[in-house]
């Protein structure tokens, strides 16, 4: 059976059983709070649990690292809807001490990526194209850095409203400890 049956034969029952109607809440975060996290795995459960949010509460956008890598790309246009067109009052980064992305190599990448069947000329027509692999696959080196960096994309922006603090977090993905980089306030 394929990871894709496995939950389409889950799901069923799950609908069947009515099990959603305890996840029924609407469409507006309770708490007011837009929360750009990473997707690591260890994450799940243990961001919203060490945060004190349940489900109807916040609007959580992921990504590898928690990261606004561009001002107009498709993490912050995430957060302006979450701001202008879901109440959302306030903004957190939340990164993680022993993130992936701090030991990303890009070299590592573009190798797995051409054992996977990516061809060099692939690789060379992106470049030549104008696609800065090198920026495009970056990590970065200090997870604190990382996330100030992405909370003065968001504060900075120039459609994110002046009255919107926007917060930097970072969690242990042990305990579930977080450290303030810094408050909006």
């Amino acid at each position: 059976m394929t990871i894709l049956d496995e939950i389409l034969t889950h799901n069923e029952k799950f609908v069947e059983n009515k099990e959603y109607e305890k996840y029924q809440k609407g469409k507006f975060p309770n708490k007011k709070l837009v929360i750009l996290s990473c997707m690591d795995t260890r994450l799940v459960e243990l961001l919203p649990k060490s945060m004190n949010v349940g489900n109807g509460d916040v609007k959580i956008v992921k990504n590898a690292g928690a990261l606004v890598s561009h001002p107009f790309g498709s993490i912050m246009r995430s957060i302006l809807v979450g701001v202008y067109e879901l109440q959302a009052d306030e903004v957190c980064v939340v990164g993680h001490y022993d993130c992936g992305m701090s030991s990303l190599k890009t070299e590592s990448i573009m190798s797995k990526m051409k054992e996977r069947g990516i061809s060099e000329e692939r690789l060379d027509t992106l470049q030549n194209a104008g696609v800065d692999l090198e920026q495009f696959l970056k990590g970065f080196d200090s997870v604190e850095d990382s996330v100030r960096q992405s909370v003065s994309t968001i504060q900075n922006h120039p459609l994110i409203p002046q009255d919107v603090p926007v917060h930097g977090l970072v969690i242990n993905p042990n305990t579930g400890k977080l450290d303030v980089v810094s408050k909006g306030y």
